[in-house]
């Protein structure tokens, strides 16, 4: 086998996604630059009393130069490699930050007294915050997702892990990558099409292939044991400057989820146990911040609390409260907290039952509330007593964790952390209502459980209220 040559083509262009996010957030950040300035010209300009300079800038308090971090946070879904080469998913999120952006603008404008801050400034910042942003991001989409941007992947291995991404690459729109084909030493796949794409040969002919498809990376999916050449050959790629990267990783990098059909069953021991042993630190950070973010949103809350109170009286009658068994970290029971949205015996057999789209047992208030997610403002009680966390897989009844540990590979390990109000599941997923979504549901989780950090908790709440106004609640 001859070694690979050095590959043809101009690979510095082809983008990885931890690229692609770095130029989002850059070019995002120069668009709220520019916003700023014409924010402040806008300002000094319609002030009879004042003019555009230094000085005024200078002048200009503190909290307006903070603007951008604020619509840069309302943006943070659209830092998904896969939403942000989507134009409808790109002209949701920027309609969704409008529409926040115009609500804080509003809330300045009627309940504030005049000239306390300015008006027309905050006004002109979102206004064009979110033109220029719109105008980057589609010339993002028009011009970095095209062809030559694209990396060029070939898959090695056609099996049954192979498959799993083969179905999501062709399910994906737009396409993360240009998938050009698959290797595989078996006899009886080659010159055969797995989900579309050609098996152009073994691994005696990678390195053909590689030089005259102009292959940027490699995608190993190969669950068994590999034979000799196919370890020579991907060495040989990896000497020429070809990307390699093992299945799993993909499937992570693409999806944010853990992809658990295609896992050993000593996987949760070597990715899990032993790294939860060094998060000490984290965990004090992290009940810190449930401590006082929980505080701190049930006083911005409490305002509405009598409201909810007094619309489930009305509607339904006592109890406006209701509590129910759930397992915490470790398997514990523990009693949670929540505003009662369901007719009272709900479920006459005792049998738990799965919450569905518009389901019937939900009361006129009560379906409100789901939809809004408020609901959940008692959880926040759990979260103060330690039994549960602001960010964390969600908390499931006993019963349907044993009915869904014989149904779903690795469904206990969610219980190595505490279960959260909210969660990456939770905002990338609604509902599980079938065994597919839940265990597309549990791989979000197994993914926040292996990545999970306070940067990773602060994303999460951050999304958070994109699912609450998107009224994605059941």
């Amino acid at each position: 086998m001859s070694p690979i040559k050095a590959v043809r083509y101009p690979t510095p262009l082809k983008l990885r996604p931890r690229e692609r996010r770095a130029l989002l957030m850059v070019g995002d950040l120069a668009m709220q630059v520019c916003a700023l300035i014409v924010a402040l010209y806008i300002w000094a300009v319609a002030d009879a009393n004042r003019e555009f300079s230094l000085d005024f800038i200078l002048q200009t308090p503190v909290w307006f130069y903070l603007l951008p971090g604020t619509f840069l946070i309302l943006i943070s879904a659209l830092y998904d490699q896969n939403r942000a080469a989507d134009e409808n998913e790109t002209l949701k999120g920027l309609a969704f930050a409008a529409f926040i952006a115009l609500t804080i603008y509003m809330a300045i404008y009627f309940y504030l007294p005049p000239r306390t801050m300015p008006r027309r400034g905050v006004f002109a910042f979102y206004a064009a915050a979110l033109i220029l942003t719109l105008v980057w991001r589609m010339i993002y989409i028009r011009v970095f997702t095209a062809p030559h941007f694209m990396r060029r992947v070939l898959l090695v291995g056609g099996g049954e892990t192979g498959q799993i991404l083969l179905h999501i690459i062709k399910d994906m729109f737009p396409s993360p990558f240009i998938m050009v084909g698959i290797i595989d030493d078996d006899p009886a796949k080659i010159h055969t099409t797995i989900e579309g794409w050609p098996v152009m040969g073994s691994s005696v002919e990678m390195h053909k292939i590689i030089e005259d498809l102009r292959v940027t990376d490699l995608i190993v999916a190969i669950s068994g044991k590999m034979q000799s050449g196919m370890f020579q050959a991907l060495l040989e790629a990896q000497e020429a400057g070809i990307e390699i990267t093992r299945m799993p990783v993909a499937y992570e990098e693409l999806l944010g989820r853990i992809p658990i059909r295609c896992l050993e069953a000593d996987w949760i021991l070597r990715n899990f146990v032993d790294q939860m042993r060094g998060n000490v630190y984290y965990d004090i950070a992290k009940r810190l911040v449930d401590i006082f973010g929980s505080l701190l949103f049930l006083i911005i809350v409490s305002p509405l609390i009598p409201f909810v109170y007094l619309a489930i009286l009305i509607d339904t009658g006592f109890p406006v409260l209701y509590s129910q068994v759930r397992l915490g970290r470790g398997g514990q029971h523990y009693e949670i907290l929540k505003f009662r949205t369901m007719v009272q015996n709900a479920e006459p057999d005792g049998q738990p039952r799965w919450a569905k789209e518009n389901d019937s047992r939900a009361t006129r208030v009560g379906a409100f509330l789901r939809k809004t997610h408020l609901d959940e403002i008692p959880q926040f009680v759990n979260v103060l007593r330690g039994e549960m966390s602001i960010v964390g897989p969600r908390a499931e009844r006993p019963e349907l964790v044993e009915w869904f540990e014989g149904q779903v590979p690795f469904y206990r390990a969610r219980l190595l952390v505490k279960p959260g109000i909210t969660g990456w599941a939770q905002v990338n997923q609604s509902y599980a209502a079938t065994i597919d979504e839940t265990i597309i549901k549990l791989e979000y989780d197994l993914y926040y459980i292996k990545k999970r950090s306070l940067w990773t908790d602060v994303m999460v709440i951050l999304r958070t209220p994109a699912m609450i106004f998107g009224l994605r609640g059941r």
